[in-house]
């Protein structure tokens, strides 16, 4: 959402890792924020294959800018989005951590990963003999996915905006992968009233109507 609000031309660039479901429906839940803030807005993937290539990462941003992007975000674990983005004056969303440091005139936000909560919890478990193995996948209501702070080009429109959806989806009235849902086809993939399951969230292989580029890499 973001992304989005930055965004002046609607055209956005995403550099990321692998076309695998995980990535994919990042990718899909990316478009769908940006698009939430700016009606319309697309979102140009670039695929680096790897989760670390500062080089290759660097090289498809600079490929999404010479295609007109006016804002960038990434699905891979370096700064070199970012300290492009910045080179050039534009916006930028991390991901995985707050990587603010390494651009901070361009950082607007990104993603975070809060493991020590889960991995105590398993810990103390297995140390009193009550572990079992089971399945997990965070969310903000348990305090697993977060937002880094904010970089100084995000409005306090966008804030609010941001919260707004945050608590949504905290108290279960708003969900991202809600239909109705369309892919890059203009397919239903998700009917009006359903939600994807967490299975069928594992499973994703297709890009949501808006992304430009290709769900096989």
């Amino acid at each position: 959402m973001a992304a989005g609000a930055a965004s002046k031309t609607g055209k956005i660039g995403y550099v990321a890792a692998f076309a695998i479901p995980e990535v994919l429906r990042h990718t899909d839940a990316f478009t769908l924020g940006a698009q939430l803030a700016h009606p319309g807005a697309t979102v140009r993937v670039v695929w680096t294959n790897s989760w670390f290539d500062p080089a290759a990462e660097k090289k498809a941003a600079e490929s999404l800018v010479t295609a007109g992007v006016d804002v960038l975000g990434q699905n891979v674990d370096s700064p070199a989005t970012g300290q492009y983005a910045q080179s050039q004056g534009l916006p930028w969303v991390g991901y995985d951590s707050d990587s603010s440091s390494f651009a901070p005139k361009s950082w607007l936000t990104g993603s975070v990963y809060n493991w020590g909560p889960y991995y105590l919890k398993r810990i103390d478990e297995a140390m009193n003999g009550t572990w079992k193995p089971g399945f997990f996948y965070g969310s903000i209501k348990d305090g697993f996915t977060s937002l880094a702070p904010y970089g100084p080009g995000v409005s306090a429109k966008t804030k609010a905006l941001i919260a707004k959806y945050e608590k949504m989806i905290e108290n279960g009235s708003f969900y991202e992968f809600a239909g109705p849902i369309y892919d890059q086809a203009g397919k239903l993939v998700v009917a009006k009233g359903k939600r994807l399951s967490i299975n069928q969230l594992y499973s994703v292989n297709w890009l949501v109507k808006g992304v430009i580029g290709s769900p096989t890499g």
